[in-house]
């Protein structure tokens, strides 16, 4: 979603007042509902930034990358909440009910700040929350992707990216097959709410085949976008941008192939070197 802002741009000496689209940031509170001894609790857990489209699979996506639903027969319903609100009126407000509630851990979920919409990690209430213990060890053999096909995945992700184009200004994160057909794609003005978006949607339509598939991101690649894409069983990881010292750790650490700078004729590969093929 974007809206027209009215701007004065400056080039070659010159002012000129124009109109720019300017992706839309909005809050969305996220609010979990279950019950616990015959009794319904509505639990708040986040309020991030995000770009407002695909809301269910952004919240139904965190919750898996935090461990909290591993199936999609946990999720009762998802709902958007409240009335029409602000400038652009839109609902901010999204409840999941689940029906798993008498063993559910939720603690660690807890968020008691804004989260900034470019990092999720800075929401965490804790360092020892960071590291969410996967379930499932990813296939260390695979999946196997031709460099060739590495280096168009920038070109891809780009053509792609509706509202890049038009604005400049948002994320995205794509889930691709070994063969380079996009599966999904969501773009959000967080890296992190992008992921979600897509792992969440793959999550609740079943698309996932790990094995034949990667997730690719048009930014930097950080230590949270690493531990959601294990959460997701993903082996190999890449992105247009930079990998942190966290990231890099983490993804040896798991046996995950982590790929960084990729360009039209070049990339770095950071770890798991064997899943690529020349």
């Amino acid at each position: 979603m974007n809206s027209k802002y009215q701007t004065i741009k400056y080039k070659n000496d010159k002012l000129s007042t124009l109109d720019d689209l300017v992706s839309i940031e909005e809050p969305l509170e996220m609010t979990v509902r279950y019950k616990k001894n015959t009794e319904w609790v509505n639990n708040p857990i986040s309020i991030t930034m995000r770009t407002p489209k695909n809301d269910e699979d952004l919240i139904v996506g965190l919750l898996f990358c935090e461990g909290i639903v591993s199936t999609i027969s946990e999720i009762e319903n998802i709902e958007l909440l409240g009335d029409k609100v602000g400038k652009f009126k839109l609902q901010n407000k999204i409840q999941i009910t689940l029906n798993n509630g008498e063993n559910l851990d939720i603690k660690h979920l807890r968020r008691n700040f804004l989260t900034n919409s470019s990092c999720g990690v800075c929401g965490k209430t804790s360092m020892d929350s960071l590291e969410v213990i996967c379930k499932t060890k990813i296939n260390k053999d695979s999946p196997k992707i031709k460099s060739s096909l590495i280096t168009k995945i920038p070109n891809l992700l780009k053509q792609s990216q509706s509202e890049f184009s038009k604005t400049g200004g948002i994320h995205a994160s794509a889930l691709f097959d070994t063969n380079g057909k996009p599966l999904v794609i969501r773009e959000d003005v967080g890296r992190h709410n992008a992921l979600d978006k897509v792992i969440g949607y793959s999550f609740r339509n079943s698309i996932f085949d790990t094995k034949n598939q990667f997730i690719a991101c048009s930014g930097r690649l950080s230590f949270e976008l690493v531990q959601k894409s294990l959460m997701a069983n993903i082996g190999l990881l890449m992105g247009v941008g930079a990998p942190t010292s966290l990231a890099i750790d983490l993804a040896k650490r798991s046996d995950m192939t982590l790929i960084g700078f990729v360009k039209s004729d070049s990339f770095n590969i950071y770890c798991g070197e064997n899943r690529i093929l020349k």
